[in-house]
């Protein structure tokens, strides 16, 4: 069993905190969750979360027009990295010390402007092409607000750039200093300028402010007009003629750059409002090519208005909480909206009123996880008393199942048949067909408690639930949903229960009572063997042979026992193992906290060579089986904002008052709603509430899972559904390369007819190109001996590759090409691929399959296009065929009349 397993995808979140942005090209949608960056493919339906992380949440992302892939992430301390998302590495680090809340790469791509405070910063982009040691050089701090500045926006030139702040004021700014420009304050808003956009002719600058107000600035028509524009100092050498264009005045240059924005005399032209009342403007994103202004509201509504004539083209309420960011695509079809506390994304387009992308995670902390047989679906369940369902592929959430009014605590798929099984603290146990997606079965017990375990019998037929407070285990059919017995013993909760997966109707369970017993619950006997634990039992699994149990216990400890002959084989001590990190109010050190540390959930690998665990910490660690070893751990977030995730904690931030994370700082009151700042006390309370207490989310995993093909596996965690997986595309193992191994001689052996040694070489390089290049050149009679002879250690490579090349969107053009590789390597390693169609190759093959099923929608929509306009074509013929003889008929009829007379 390998232990390489890394970072894959991130589903059950979508959406946490900052700003979303979409891609240049429109198709995909950028969304921080948390301290990582998901990426969101609206063209072919997935997502995929970079590996890297901040140490905090992220604030702000921003996009480099000059390189689609070159995103700046900043998070709320200042700290920002910048990402190759293409390559998925980060190319340079930056702490600009200070709280970012807007960043803008300048059009040209040659500058970066951010907020620092009440100024703006100005930086040179680092080239992603060379090595630098200080990538990011500082080329100019502006200042002039005074308070926090919000957004910034540039010109089309890049010469000019303005900002908006909360003084209530924008300002216009020039990149480097220009003959008879001062900057320029744009004043007259009573409350945040939240955002500033300019025109596309860029002769007139809208500012929405958070009150709902919106003002249209254009050139001043006379220079006694009164207005609401101030200037630092003298405008300079220009002025202003009466149909708004620049009169430059003497000394002043009528060639170079077009400084038109920067010399222009603003004034207030229209005063607009958005009339939503009881709600403030959150957010705000304009489109210049068709000139539409998109707002977002803390009520939860959003409006799209046409600029400049300020006419509504329709309001629509998302939900009732607020819309923390609004991004427009490229073409101005798609609307994409973010709400934070719902965790909820959103990509509406407007003009057919249809969502393109509605995605959201769990309201609260997700409980529990659980594979389907396949490895392609995976269940969570919340304490939003919902269970969704998300495809490992794309990472989107199918399905939502809502019947619960509780907590769910438990979820488990049958091993036959697509049937979920949940269990929650409203006392039910409910039954869903995956195939017509409801609730077909509803298990109640006699008497209300609470489910807090649960487990499916290998056949499906009987299915077992542990209570919290009576303490007992019940049992259903669920063919018929009867009560088919109650197994008492145990002296507390039952924190969990595994059936065998023998099928010899064994059933262990585990309970607060520090015991662990099996039931033999088909048999009239209903033999019980019971074993004693040092500490609580928190979770219990069965190894695959059902040969073995293993048992987390309170204490920190793995317990083995032979389920054969009941001997307890070996005991893990694993408390320095899990042992958590330092919390926020901690007064002891982590070392002398191990104490508490421990196992709640636990699952054996498809083989059984190694067992997983996790628990409330911020570790997963993986075991051998066999050796009673620790082969590796792996930390689940680096996240900062979360508790447990530090080893030693910061003296500086103490205070007589306890630490500084804990106060609760309401000095940005801008950003919270009235509900927010609303006193919550009791009645007549003169200093609110004394028993509230501040606290922060701790870093942990509450249930781990591996998936049936043993390839990956996915912890349940505050962050997240985090999938770390064996299958992720590796650049190149550099034991393959040699000094002679380049793509120039890749290219050669390929252009000189050595097909099999060149598509073996750009294997071994990795480079995609350079694969996709040589494998199309390939001659069509050489396939089947090139697949013949193809090295095992490429097979997964070369699958990988035709299933990427017959996507659409690789723009290949071959059908039967493609086809003629699949069946020669089918027919050639047929028995390996087989072998290895459940574990290694399964990934590869699925998007086999996949592509496959593509090509045959296509070629099918063809065909059957092509059949209707040859059938069109044939009546259309005929019936040109049937007027002709008729015609000649009539003729023929016609003369022999005109002989006849």
């Amino acid at each position: 069993m390998k232990s390489s397993f890394n970072f894959s995808n991130l589903c059950g979140t979508v959406y946490q905190h900052g700003n979303v942005l979409f891609s240049p090209d429109g198709d995909s949608l950028y969304s921080p969750v948390g301290n990582r960056l998901s990426i969101f493919n609206l063209v072919r339906n997935s997502s995929t979360t970079l590996p890297f992380e901040t140490r905090k949440p992220i604030a702000r992302i921003a996009l480099s027009p000059a390189n689609k892939h070159i995103v700046l992430v900043a998070d709320e301390s200042g700290r920002a990295l910048l990402v190759n998302a293409n390559r998925r590495v980060v190319l340079a680090h930056m702490n600009f010390k200070e709280p970012v809340r807007d960043a803008q790469f300048s059009n040209d791509g040659r500058f970066l402007a951010v907020t620092h405070g009440s100024q703006i910063q100005v930086w040179r982009t680092p080239s992603h092409l060379v090595r630098e040691f200080a990538p990011f050089v500082l080329h100019r701090t502006y200042t002039g607000h005074f308070d926090d500045v919000l957004s910034i926006r540039w010109t089309k030139d890049s010469r000019f750039f303005i900002t908006t702040s909360k003084d209530m004021t924008a300002r216009l700014y020039s990149l480097d200093p220009v003959e008879g420009f001062r900057p320029k304050t744009f004043t007259g808003h009573r409350d945040s300028v939240i955002s500033a956009f300019f025109s596309k002719d860029e002769k007139t600058i809208y500012t929405v402010s958070r009150d709902g107000a919106c003002f249209t600035w254009r050139a001043k028509i006379s220079d006694d007009e009164d207005s609401d524009m101030d200037e630092d100092k003298d405008d300079g050498a220009q002025g202003v003629a009466k149909d708004g264009a620049i009169m430059n005045k003497p000394g002043s240059s009528s060639k170079g750059p077009d400084n038109t924005v920067g010399l222009t005399r603003w004034g207030v032209s229209e005063r607009h409002y958005f009339m939503q009342p009881d709600t403030k403007l959150v957010c705000a994103a304009f489109h210049p090519q068709t000139s539409l202004l998109v707002v977002g509201f803390t009520s939860g509504v959003f409006g799209l208005w046409e600029m400049p004539a300020f006419n509504c083209v329709h309001t629509l309420s998302i939900s009732q909480e607020k819309i923390t960011s609004v991004a427009v695509n490229a073409t101005g079809e798609w609307l994409a909206f973010g709400a934070q506390k719902l965790g909820q994304l959103l990509v509406w387009e407007w003009a057919s009123e249809s969502y393109i992308l509605k995605q959201q995670g769990h309201f609260y902390d997700m409980n529990t996880v659980a594979y389907a047989s396949d490895g392609q679906v995976a269940a969570t369940g919340g304490d939003d008393a919902k269970i969704k369902l998300w495809n490992t592929s794309s990472g989107f959430c199918t399905a939502t199942f809502s019947e619960h009014s509780a907590s769910i605590s438990c979820i488990e798929f049958a091993k036959q048949g697509q049937v979920l099984f949940s269990a929650s603290l409203d006392g039910t146990v409910r039954a869903y067909d995956l195939v017509r997606y409801r609730n077909f079965r509803t298990l109640t017990s006699p008497t209300p408690v609470q489910f807090v375990s649960l487990a499916v019998d290998p056949s499906g037929e009987v299915v077992c639930a542990g209570s919290a407070d009576s303490f007992d285990i019940y049992m259903w059919s669920v063919q018929t949903g009867k009560l088919l017995d109650i197994l008492s013993g145990h002296e507390g909760p039952v924190a969990g229960l595994s059936f065998s997966p023998s099928g010899n109707g064994m059933l262990a369970s585990v309970s607060w009572d520090r015991t662990v017993r099996l039931w033999e619950v088909f048999k009239k006997s209903q033999s019980i063997e019971t074993f004693q634990l040092n500490g609580d039992g928190l979770a219990i699994a069965f190894s695959p042979d059902g040969n073995e149990v293993c048992a987390a216990s309170l204490d920190g400890r793995l317990s083995f026992w032979d389920a054969r002959t009941g001997n307890q084989t070996a005991v893990l001590e694993c408390r320095r193992d899990i042992a958590a990190g330092r919390k926020i109010d901690d007064k002891i050190e982590r070392r002398n906290q191990s104490g508490g540390a421990c196992f709640t959930s636990i699952c054996y690998s498809a083989d059984g060579a190694c067992i997983l665990a996790g628990g409330n910490a911020n570790f997963v660690c993986l075991y051998d089986v066999r050796e009673r070893v620790l082969l590796k751990r792996w930390e689940i977030s680096k996240n900062l904002a979360l508790d447990g995730t530090q080893d030693r904690l910061d003296g500086r931030r103490v205070t007589e008052g306890g630490p500084i994370d804990l106060i609760d700082d309401f000095s940005d009151e801008n950003d919270l709603t009235v509900a927010e700042r609303q006193d919550q006390s009791l009645p007549g309370a003169q200093r609110g509430d004394l028993s509230k207490r501040s606290t922060r989310p701790i870093s942990r995993s509450k249930c781990v899972r591996f998936a049936p093909t043993g390839r990956a596996w996915a912890a349940a965690s505050t962050s997240g559904l985090l999938i770390y997986s064996l299958d992720e595309q590796a650049g190149f193992d550099p034991m393959d390369l040699d000094i002679d191994l380049t793509p120039e001689a890749v290219r050669e052996a390929s252009q000189h007819g050595e097909s099999l040694l060149a598509l073996v070489g750009a294997c071994r390089l990795g480079e995609k190109p350079i694969l996709a290049e040589v494998y199309e050149r390939t001659p069509v009679g050489d396939i089947a001996l090139v697949a013949q002879q193809l090295p095992l250690v490429h097979l997964g490579t070369v699958l990988r590759l035709i299933a990427d090349r017959m996507q659409p969107s690789s723009g290949s053009p071959h059908v039967e090409f493609h086809l003629r590789w699949i069946a020669a390597l089918f027919k050639a390693h047929g028995r390996e691929i087989r072998a290895k169609a459940t574990t290694e190759l399964a990934p590869t093959l699925r998007a086999v399959q996949v592509g496959l099923n593509e090509l045959r929608a296509n070629v099918k929509k063809v065909t059957d296009e092509n059949l209707y306009a040859m059938l069109y074509i044939w009546s259309s013929i005929q019936e040109r065929a049937g007027s002709a003889k008729e015609k000649e008929v009539n003729d023929t009829t016609a003369m022999e009349l005109d002989e006849t007379m």
